[in-house]
Order: C-alpha cells, then sequence, then structure tokens
C-alpha cells in the first residue's frame, strides 16, 4: 500500500500530456498544471481554430492564455528529481498503442499511449491517465464512457453535429433529435435500442442460414471428394487390366500400348480435373461463407446501438448465393469402356494376324536363293501385320466414339471460352467476365492492337480448339452471326467477315430463320427457332455441326464435312444494338 501511495503522489505532479514528471510547470487559468513545452504544443496544432482549451476539463479560453511559470510547482518537481522519485509510470498507465489499437486523443508527441475508454459526450478517446477527471469531476461522471472505439465521427450527425440517438424506419438510417424535426418530420421513429433489437434477431437468422450453407456445402464437399477418389481408382483399375491384356501381346504391339495409357490417364484427366474445378468453387464459396460468418459474430458483439446499426447496413446488404451446385458422382465403372475395348481389339487381332499371316504366305512372290529375301520378307509381313492392326485400333476408337446424339452426349465435351477483347471491333461492348458481347452505336476506347477486327463488327474467343469441343450461345434481337475462324484470317478488308471467306465458317440466326455461309457461299438452313443454338467440333473428324437448344432437346440445324488445316476459334458478329453470350456451361 506504501508503494502504491508513492505511485499517486508521483502521479500529481506529471503532465497529463507526456506523462513525464512536469518541465518548466505552467497553470491555466481553469486551475489544471502542464509542462511549458507540452501545452504549447498541443495549443499549437489548433492554431487556425482560435479556440484554445484545456485538454482535461475541456474549458475553453477565447484567447490563448499567456503562460507563466508555477514556482512552487517547480520547486516540488525539483525535490521529487533529487529524492529520486521521477521513476517511470507502472506499464499499465503508459502502455503505448499498438498497430490496429485506438490512441488516446489526448497525448501528444510520438508516445501516444493506448486509448481505454471513448466518451460519447466529448467525442473522444482517452488513455487510463487522461480518463481520470470523468472519474472524479462530478460533471464529467455524468459522461457515457464506451469501449476504446475509433469510429466516433460516423456517430455524430453531419447536418447538426450532434450524437446520433435515434433510428428512422422510413429511411433506414441513424439520425439525431435535430433531424425529427426538420427533414425526418413524419417519418417513423424509433429509438436504436428498440432497432437493434429487432436487427439482432434478423442477425441470427442470417447467421443460422449462413451455418446452414455451410453445413450443406460440406456435405457436397465430401461427395465431391468422393467422386474424385472414385475417378482416380477407376482409372488406375482400368490402367491395370489394360497392362494384363496387352501383356499377352507384348511381343508384337510393345509400342501400341502406350497408346491406351495415354487415352485412360487423359479420359481421367479431364474428368478429374473437371471435378476439381467444381472442388476449388466449392471452397471459395466455404471460405466466403465462413468470412461472412465471422463478420455477423463480430457485429453481434458489438456494445453499441449506433455502431451496431451503422455497420448492420453494410453487412445485411451482400448477399451470398444459397444455390448449391448439383454434382452428378460418375460411376465407379467410368473407364470399364477402356478396358472391353482392348479385350476386343486381343480378339480381332488375334484374329487377324492369323488371317493376314495366311494371305502374305500365299501373295509373297518365291525367295530367291539369296538368304537375303527371306529377312526382307519376315519384316514386311511383321509390317503388313502393324498396318492391319493400326486400321483396326482406329476403327474401334472410332465405333466407341460416335458422334454425339442427345444434349447429355455432346455436354460431355463442353469447353470453357471468352471473348478475346484485342480481337474485338471498336462498337463491340463485352461483359459477363468477357463472355457476352454487345454491339452499340458508340465506339469504345479500345487501344490499337494487330489482332483488332476493323472492318466488321466480329470479334473471336481466346481458345483454340483441335479435338472434339461444345459450346451454347444465347442471343438477343433480330440478327446474330455465330462462327469458328481460323487466326489468320484478315482484320481491315471487305472479306475479312465470317463467312466471306475460306477460313472461316458461319451460321447467322435470326427470328427469320438460319442461313449459313462459308467462302461467300450461301445455304438455307430450315429447323426450328431457339434463342439458344449450340455448336459441336470435332476437329480430327472434320465435322463441324450447329444445334437448336430447347431445355435439353437439341435438333442439328446444319452440318458441315471438311478438313481443318489449322487450330479454329469461335467467334461471334452481333448485328446493333443486339447481344450474344456464350453459356458457362459449369
Amino acid at each position: 500500500m506504501a508503494q502504491q501511495g508513492v505511485v499517486l503522489d508521483q502521479d500529481q505532479f506529471c503532465c497529463s500530456i507526456c506523462l513525464d514528471l512536469l518541465k518548466d510547470p505552467v497553470t491555466l487559468p481553469c486551475g489544471h498544471s502542464y509542462g511549458r513545452s507540452c501545452i504549447e504544443g498541443y495549443w499549437d496544432q489548433d492554431e487556425q481554430k482560435g479556440v484554445y482549451s484545456c485538454p482535461q476539463c475541456r474549458q475553453n479560453f477565447t484567447r490563448r492564455p499567456a503562460l507563466k511559470t508555477n514556482n512552487m510547482l517547480a520547486e516540488v518537481v525539483e525535490k521529487l528529481k533529487e529524492t529520486g522519485g521521477a521513476q517511470a509510470f507502472p506499464s499499465e498507465l503508459t502502455s503505448p498503442a499498438g498497430p490496429g489499437e485506438v490512441t488516446c486523443d489526448v497525448c501528444t508527441g510520438p508516445r501516444k499511449q493506448r486509448a481505454l475508454k471513448s466518451c460519447l459526450v466529448c467525442m473522444v478517446s482517452y488513455c487510463q491517465t487522461h480518463l481520470q477527471p470523468h472519474y472524479q469531476v462530478p460533471g464529467l461522471k455524468k459522461h457515457k464512457l464506451v469501449e476504446a472505439t475509433s469510429g466516433l465521427q460516423e456517430m455524430i450527425c453531419s447536418s447538426h453535429d450532434k450524437m446520433l440517438e435515434v433510428f428512422c424506419q422510413t429511411d433506414q438510417q441513424c439520425i439525431c433529435m435535430l433531424c425529427t424535426m426538420e427533414e425526418h418530420k413524419g417519418h417513423d421513429i424509433v429509438s436504436s435500442k428498440a432497432e437493434r433489437e429487432e436487427k439482432q434477431d434478423k442477425l441470427v437468422l442470417s447467421q443460422q442460414e449462413v451455418q446452414q450453407r455451410v453445413q450443406q456445402r460440406e456435405k457436397k464437399l465430401e461427395e465431391l471428394q468422393q467422386a474424385v477418389d472414385s475417378l482416380k481408382r477407376s482409372g488406375q483399375a482400368a490402367e491395370k487390366d489394360s497392362e494384363r491384356i496387352f501383356s499377352d501381346m507384348i511381343r508384337s504391339i510393345e509400342r501400341r500400348r502406350s497408346e491406351v495409357k495415354d487415352l485412360i490417364r487423359a479420359q481421367q484427366g479431364a474428368a478429374v480435373s473437371q471435378a476439381e474445378g467444381l472442388l476449388e468453387k466449392l471452397e471459395q464459396e466455404m471460405a466466403e461463407l465462413r468470412r461472412r460468418d465471422a463478420e455477423l459474430e463480430k457485429l453481434s458483439h458489438i456494445e453499441d446501438n449506433i455502431h451496431f446499426l451503422q455497420n448492420y447496413q453494410s453487412l445485411s446488404g451482400t448477399s451470398v448465393s444459397s444455390d448449391v451446385p448439383s454434382i452428378s458422382v460418375p460411376p465407379l465403372q467410368y473407364f470399364k469402356h477402356v478396358t472391353e475395348v482392348v479385350s476386343e481389339l486381343r480378339e480381332k487381332l488375334e484374329e487377324l494376324i492369323q488371317r493376314a499371316c495366311s494371305n502374305i504366305s500365299t501373295t509373297t512372290p518365291t525367295p530367291a536363293p539369296d538368304p537375303a529375301p527371306d529377312g526382307i520378307n519376315r519384316v514386311t509381313t511383321k509390317r503388313s501385320i502393324l498396318v492391319v492392326f493400326l486400321a483396326l485400333v482406329i476403327y474401334l476408337v472410332l465405333q466407341h466414339n460416335p458422334e454425339p446424339k442427345t444434349r447429355a452426349d455432346l455436354l460431355q465435351y463442353s469447353c470453357q471460352l471468352t471473348l478475346d477483347p484485342n480481337t474485338a471491333h471498336a462498337r463491340l461492348f463485352l461483359s459477363e467476365e468477357n463472355r457476352k458481347v454487345t454491339r452499340l452505336k458508340q465506339k469504345q476506347p479500345y487501344p490499337d492492337h494487330p489482332e483488332r477486327f476493323t472492318r466488321h463488327s466480329q470479334v473471336l474467343c481466346r481458345e483454340a480448339l483441335s479435338g472434339r469441343c461444345y459450346w451454347e450461345v444465347e442471343w438477343r434481337g433480330d440478327n446474330v452471326n455465330m462462327a469458328v475462324s481460323y487466326k489468320d484470317i484478315s482484320r481491315t478488308d471487305s472479306h475479312s467477315g465470317f463467312g466471306k471467306n475460306n477460313k472461316s465458317w458461319r451460321l447467322r440466326f435470326s427470328r427469320g430463320g438460319y442461313m449459313f455461309r462459308h467462302n461467300s457461299v450461301e445455304t438455307a438452313v430450315s429447323g426450328p427457332r431457339s434463342s439458344r443454338v449450340g455448336v459441336y467440333l470435332d476437329h480430327k473428324a472434320g465435322t463441324l455441326s450447329f444445334y437448336s437448344v430447347v431445355s435439353d432437346t437439341v435438333t442439328l440445324l446444319h452440318r458441315v464435312q471438311t478438313n481443318f488445316t489449322q487450330p479454329l476459334y469461335p467467334g461471334l458478329w452481333p448485328s446493333i444494338d443486339h447481344s450474344a453470350e456464350i453459356i458457362k456451361m459449369w
């Protein structure tokens, strides 16, 4: 207790601004004392306001008081220094503010202390030292103190410079009492406490909904993880079975075994890649939901009603999709057809090899006495068998990968496409993450680029297609063109339009019907009208098919059979004020 008394006595002779023993102490007209340099520095900050106040009692002086040294107080301070009383304050009284902590508004200089409380009357935050008058001065004891907050200015009415005390339900905002008699007169006004209670109930319901969505996505995440594991196990099993089958004919078709392995891994990789893409999307949604749950939890613990209501407005306006993506788990026998193909290949190969050897032996000329032709004949026989084998492989692959017939079949080859802004004509506006194009009358501020179309209002996608791909386009308006094109199509002349050259193929669809065009030759196309058209490309087979899409039903409109010599880039060409959007397939 004696040690505590020394600290309290010493505290009486410390400057409440710098928290050190008074240096050249001066006393203000209100009776409070400060170090000369501290109070002058404090007033220098408010020099432009023309009003000078005491940092402790907040009494204002119209003129800057003349400062005179308090000789008696200076002698006492000198005595404390001589007796070793000038010790540092206890750490709990002089704790500097850390990163993100609220600082004391009264402290000056680089040693600002951590604020413990904020006064809703003074609108100032205080450290423990500067807070003492609010516990000692009778008038200050009536002030309302809350946990230190940096948002005090947000609790003042910008129109009347008064405390925000009530809530306007008509305009959904916190207001002061003067507002109720002016711009908010006649509105539905309630106390901030009553509105807080109502919003608190809604907050609880929102938090429960978010938590429920998290649980739903956790369940879907588990199902998707099981699907990924199933795909991997199925692929591994298919690879193992193919290894066992190929071991029977390893001596004659050793090099062909790797091709089947690559096929399995490609299919497995595509399926796993799609599943992992959905997995990543689910994890991102869960992270966003958990972040929102944390924000709602933090908001529910805010003590001050005004601060709570102001923060509630911004958080309640942010919506999170309640849709849980549907996930179809592939069957365990997803790769079973690969094993069946390899088994059928072995049977066909054995039969063909026996037949080919018999045919070759009867058609090969009788060899000369020189032993060399015998070796040549054996090589010729092996090459002939190899040709037959390759033909069989191609036949079986084509048989097990027929042309898709239904939309479900087509969706297996779905690809994600995005429009390339560097190719877009100046009157085209791209949106929806560069999947939608709208033709406008005014030009867009695109920079110059050698790949930009300048003659016709069209745009190409970024992605080059060289395998099997399917995509769908939703169109709005009376006239939109869908096309595929080689990369080196002209960008500037009159023949650069899709379908006006031998480097592009275009289907024009409008409310009047369809028209196909290639190399300036037009072909009328009949079929059901719809606002969505699907395109299926089999680059290696040289097939380009256009479909009318209505719900889950597809109807073939036109099919092109040719020989593509380069990768193809999808493109769009809308008429003015019309738009087309590449549908996001997953």
